[in-house]
């Protein structure tokens, strides 16, 4: 594998990540619940030689948010099915620490991981909530403070990944002459008692051919990016621009050492969504005729999961967005703060909300022809902004052909995204290294 390669990861929404994706004429409204689509996304993002095809998910219906994610499959399901529609892409998707318990994710991980033959990923997440619905579907009153769900999540990543430990790699013999199925001294029991959880082990599956999932995190706050230098592998950001993306990709790169790393042990994916065109002005044809299916309320409905939850409908579209009174956040804090910003130092109105933090032209680079897309990727990989792209494509399937068609061979001849995939496992596309077996570790020491 090229050591200095591109990382690309497809994030599956049903019709596209544009909240009127589903309005467009090339769009089937039901593609989240449609198998035969969602396997055919992954298919053409494998044709691209994609590092990972991944699933996002949410515990509670917000009737303001996104429509795709109202109708969806549980993701660790569907990428059980994506799994097997496929042959080298890796297969993630979001469970959360804040209401699961470890014994039971870390089984379903590893299953997914033994029938991908080793290309599955945990997005790691304590669960952002701004209405607090979710809590109640959980037999709780509220949704637990942000500092406080990362200390469950500190023990419950521990548990798992010892968990995923309780067989070492040979132990399962199946030696039918000396009717011996397993090697009992090599396997081995959790024993863990924490603050959070108690769990004893061993789990009821075997470790598979890339030894543990991958750890996925997007945590930018302080709690979460310690979380994500002790343990997490990929991990997904969205900042505004390449300064600060360049800031927050040396900051949390920094802190690996802590925790005996090395920076290619971890690797930090950008989320963009591009559109191309043959022309710049096609692309923005493009791009506009996406704005045009936008109801500007609804849309702002989406803005304010991530504000709060605002009722934007009292202002009217030309009103300063300063303004707008917001309150304290008990959800993704480090996206609030960033938008937060970005409105009190900016001459936004109400009206621009969206577009500016959630459509396809931002202000970045990623909306053009080809070569100016692929230029502006190698801008942010080369100058350490990134690692490579979550790429959050406006319109599916659309958007992810024309990317896979027109940018992708770009790159490859940039000589930064690979011609074909080198090895089988999720962990052989990254570049990681099969973990050790702990218990393993401890008996040699």
């Amino acid at each position: 594998m090229i050591k200095n390669q591109m990382k690309l990861a497809a994030y599956l929404i049903g019709t596209g990540m544009h909240v009127a994706s589903w309005r467009h004429p090339l769009s089937s409204p039901n593609a989240s619940i449609d198998i035969n689509t969602l396997q055919k996304l992954a298919q053409i993002a494998e044709k691209g030689k994609f590092d990972l095809a991944f699933v996002a998910d949410s515990l509670a219906i917000n009737h303001e948010s996104h429509p795709q994610i109202l109708n969806r499959f549980d993701p660790t399901i569907l990428i059980t099915a994506l799994a097997a529609a496929t042959e080298k892409i890796g297969v993630g998707a979001t469970a959360s620490t804040t209401y699961n318990e470890p014994f039971t994710l870390a089984r379903q991980f590893a299953s997914v991981d033994h029938i991908s033959a080793g290309r599955a990923a945990w997005n790691m997440v304590t669960t952002a909530d701004a209405t607090g619905q979710t809590a109640l579907n959980f037999s709780r009153e509220q949704h637990w403070e942000h500092d406080h769900r990362y200390e469950r999540a500190e023990e419950f990543i521990d548990v798992v990944k010892g968990l995923w430990d309780s067989w070492e790699d040979d132990a399962f013999t199946y030696n039918k002459e000396a009717g011996e199925f397993y090697h009992p001294d090599k396997v081995h029991e959790l024993e863990y008692k924490g603050k959070y959880f108690s769990v004893k082990g061993p789990l009821n599956i075997a470790r598979s051919v890339q030894g543990q999932p991958v750890i996925i995190q997007a945590g930018a706050s302080i709690p979460g990016q310690r979380l994500a230098a002790r343990t997490a592998e990929v991990v997904f950001t969205h900042w505004d621009n390449i300064e600060e993306s360049k800031q927050f990709y040396q900051n949390l790169k920094s802190q690996l050492a802590e925790f005996g790393r090395d920076e290619d042990e971890l690797h930090i994916l950008h989320g963009i969504s591009p559109i191309v065109g043959k022309t710049e002005e096609e692309a923005y044809e493009k791009y506009n005729e996406l704005q045009k299916l936008m109801d500007p309320y609804k849309s702002l409905k989406f803005v304010s999961g991530y504000m709060g939850n605002v009722d934007f409908s009292k202002y009217s579209l030309d009103t300063p967005a300063k303004e707008v009174k917001f309150p304290k956040v008990n959800s993704i804090q480090s996206q609030f703060n960033e938008m937060k910003k970005i409105i009190e130092e900016e001459d936004l109105k109400v009206g621009d909300l969206y577009a500016r933090f959630f459509g396809a032209a931002r202000k970045d680079g990623f909306i053009g022809t080809p070569t100016q897309v692929a230029n502006e990727m190698e801008k942010w990989f080369t100058e350490k902004a990134t690692d490579g792209f979550m790429l959050q494509f406006p319109l599916l399937p659309r958007d992810l052909e024309d990317f896979v068609e027109l940018v992708v061979p770009i790159l490859q001849k940039k000589g930064i995204f690979r011609l074909d995939y080198e090895g089988d496992t999720l962990r052989d596309h990254l570049g990681l290294k099969k973990p050790d077996n702990h218990f393993t570790i401890e008996n040699l020491q």
